[in-house]
């Protein structure tokens, strides 16, 4: 029977190592988790670490192929269907490049099908076929090709890619309308102070009476923006130009991806839409066999946030001299008291995984709450300040046009 060479956190947050007797990478995984531990290192005696790659090979030349969120799912799940039904890899790839069709989905498959029929593992023929695997995916593959579950790994993950881009699409969807009211309420308005405004000048001006404040506020801006629009227009944009470059340097990323987190109402939407995928993301690579740490390594690489980023890659630091998850990210700061319980109750407990899944789900119902109180609240909030200003802007005309009218019936 194979032997595993493990090295694991305990229960009360120490490290210990040894080796245990199994007969697939899953089943000592299993045999460590009724022991209270948790593997940061999991390796077969004699045997590379997952997703390594012999140094003596030289690695192909990466492709050009680029594939869509929507693509990559579509690939996963068809992969994971005729794998399922019992088609060896290779049976299977040969299946999707004959799809009738044109697309990156067969141009990757028959790009895999070639390596793998040259003896290349799959998760190593991925970065290959296409950019657009990730590193989370591709060790994802390699986890699975190493327990001998590909096929159950690869449905999770389409359970996993599908769910995350509902995410991203819940928020997106959120945004759209206030958005787009807030950019019609300014396009009337530029519309009408540049437009309007100035066809009335000549009216106002023949009054023997004097204008209103609010109307000689009007009027210089109606003025200021005919003869400077342009002017605000190439500041706005160079300003634009200028924040874009610095938030591509580190410093400025990092000081931007902090600064979004804590705009109020919007904020606490983003931290919430973070927590869930990160512990869906962390749950779902424990649960398809991969280590702790290496799982933290991935879930880091993996984060878009800088401000969380830099906290998790000192978390793994951490983790991997010894320290439990939960004591970690209390360690590093910037993590809510509440999720840090959630998951220090699974370490406890040795079911990590299933906790994460359980914080997931209930900072994923979170953002749902979150979004929908937003959605509510910010269309009649931008509706009544465009009424106001616009109310504000039209009572000036017409008490203008009215004083106007009256000064010249008395002047007759």
């Amino acid at each position: 029977m194979p032997a595993f060479v493990y090295e694991a956190i305990v229960p009360g947050g120490g490290r210990t190592r040894g080796t245990v007797e199994a007969k697939t990478r899953q089943e000592a995984l299993a045999l460590l988790g009724r022991q209270r531990l948790q593997p940061i290192r999991l390796q077969q005696e004699g045997a590379a670490a997952p997703g390594s790659h012999d140094p003596g090979t030289s690695a192909p030349s990466p492709s050009e192929r680029q594939m869509s969120e929507g693509q990559i799912i579509s690939f996963t799940e068809e992969l994971a269907d005729l794998l399922d039904a019992g088609l060896q890899l290779e049976g299977a790839l040969r299946m999707m490049e004959q799809r009738s069709e044109a697309s990156a989905v067969k141009a990757v498959s028959e790009s895999l099908r070639h390596q793998v029929r040259e003896g290349i593992s799959l998760s190593r023929a991925l970065k290959v076929a296409s950019s657009s695997f990730s590193d989370l995916y591709c060790n994802l593959v390699s986890a699975g090709e190493v327990s001998g579950a590909l096929g159950s790994i690869l449905q999770r993950q389409v359970l996993y890619l599908k769910k995350l881009s509902d995410l991203k699409a819940r928020v997106v969807q959120a945004l759209i309308y206030p958005m787009f009211v807030t950019g019609a309420g300014i396009l009337l308005m530029v519309l009408f102070v540049v437009v309007l405004v100035p066809q009335l000048e000549t009216l106002f001006s023949k009054s023997p009476q004097s204008m209103p404040l609010i109307t000689k506020l009007l009027l210089w801006t109606s003025r200021f923006l005919v003869q400077w629009g342009w002017m605000v227009l190439l500041l706005l944009a160079l300003g634009g130009l200028a924040f874009w470059q610095a938030v591509q340097k580190p410093a400025g990323r990092l000081w931007w991806d902090q600064a979004r987190v804590k705009i109020p109402v919007a904020g606490a939407v983003l931290e919430a839409a973070f927590y869930a995928q990160f512990s869906q993301t962390l749950a779902n690579l424990l649960g398809n066999g991969v280590t702790l740490l290496q799982a933290m390594n991935l879930v880091s690489r993996a984060t878009p946030n800088t401000f969380y980023r830099v906290r998790l890659e000192k978390a793994s630091e951490q983790v991997s001299e010894g320290y439990s998850l939960s004591r970690a990210l209390r360690q590093v700061g910037g993590f809510s008291d509440t999720f840090l319980d959630l998951v220090a109750v699974g370490e406890q407990t040795g079911e990590l995984a299933k906790a994460l899944d359980k914080a997931g789900a209930r900072y994923e119902k979170e953002m749902d709450r979150r979004i929908q109180r937003i959605t509510a609240l910010i269309q009649p909030v931008i509706i009544v300040i465009i009424a106001l200003v616009v109310g504000a802007v039209v009572y000036s005309i017409i008490t203008s046009i009215f004083d106007a009218m009256s000064g010249m019936r008395k002047s007759l």
